[in-house]
């Protein structure tokens, strides 16, 4: 009999990502109900010192697969790895993180175990019958799915922000199972020599608490600096819709939309944005969304949760200076407390 809710525990430079943290916090409460257990996966080389900052957060178990081969991520070794334990233990379900990581490796896990699969999933719940029920956005947005998987396991990708991290259990135990990469020639059809990461201090734009985005409005390159100085007073990040960066102003990877990054933050700041479907796609479950455009017809107004009518570069640096405003304001308060 299928048993465990799997999660794997996707890290960067030695350090967890929130959204893995996000679906182990939900993990252990659909155990809970379920009456099983939680186990997450870590791959990668010299990652077992990570098994203990995952442990907190609800495992039971974590299986550990330590390999210099393992070190950088290739779409080969991880689903021979990964798909080899599924084998060999079963579970109900294996849950990863709706990142450029888990959008390449959840369809080929899928692949090849001959499974179903439900992809940028935005809810999740216990079902007595078929395990879990998600919830995931259809038609651009315009509709949501509820999705049963009959199949096992189950594998469901999780849209980042989508659950709150539990408080940690320093007084949680669990069972660290250490295991053999056991990767085959056949596996190895690329290999990445190396991995250039571009430097910021703001947040990674998929787990981004806030995001400052800009559209066709921003008009330029050099427009979107009023939008990252809004982004640096609030500690958010940057992003962008299709047609900004189509136009040359903005690196891909900071797109937003159903051809680009999806992304639910608690507050969304729409710069000079349209409100096009397939940029909606990939925002339409932020929290709060606040649209800024000089159209009072625009269709991201429709959207929103607070609209300002008004050139963005007369309101944007408004904003900008009311929030640092506040920041200093907080800053002073907790000196004074000292």
């Amino acid at each position: 009999m299928a048993k465990g809710l799997w999660v794997y525990v996707e890290q960067s430079n030695m350090k967890i990502r929130k959204a893995s943290l996000e679906i182990m916090s939900k993990a252990r409460e659909i155990a809970d109900q379920a009456g099983d257990e939680v186990v997450a996966v870590l791959l990668g080389q010299g990652v077992e010192a990570l098994a203990n900052e995952v442990i907190p957060y609800g495992a039971n178990k974590v299986i550990v697969v330590d390999d210099a081969q393992l070190e950088k991520y290739t779409t080969g070794t991880y689903t021979s790895v990964i798909s080899k334990l599924i084998r060999e233990y079963e579970p109900q379900a294996f849950l990863l993180g709706h990142s450029a990581l888990g959008r390449d490796l959840a369809p080929r896990l899928a692949q090849r175990l001959r499974v179903c699969m439900a992809d940028d999933c935005i809810a999740m719940e216990y079902d007595p019958t078929t395990y879990l029920t998600f919830k995931r956005p259809i038609y651009t947005g315009r509709a949501f799915a509820q999705v049963k998987l009959t199949s096992r396991p189950i594998i469901a990708t999780i849209r980042p922000n989508t659950f709150n991290v539990s408080e940690p259990d320093n007084n949680c135990q669990a069972e660290i199972i250490k295991r053999n990469a056991q990767i085959e020639a056949a596996d190895l059809r690329a290999i990445v020599k190396d991995i250039v990461l571009a430097t910021s201090k703001r947040p990674d734009l998929v787990e981004a608490n806030v995001i400052v985005s800009g559209g066709r409005g921003v008009k330029s390159a050099q427009g979107f600096g009023v939008l990252e100085e809004l982004a640096d007073a609030v500690g958010g990040a940057v992003g962008a819709s299709r047609a900004a960066v189509d136009a040359g102003w903005i690196d891909i990877k900071y797109q937003i939309g159903q051809t680009g990054n999806a992304v639910s933050p608690t507050l969304y700041i729409a710069c000079g944005i349209s409100g096009a479907i397939q940029h909606v796609a990939g925002m339409n479950s932020s929290k709060i969304i606040v649209a800024i455009n000089k159209d009072p017809e625009a269709n991201i107004f429709k959207y929103a949760d607070y609209g300002i009518v008004g050139d963005l570069f007369e309101v944007v640096p408004l904003l900008t200076e009311e929030f640092k405003k506040l920041g200093s304001q907080s800053t002073n308060n907790q000196m004074t407390a000292k």
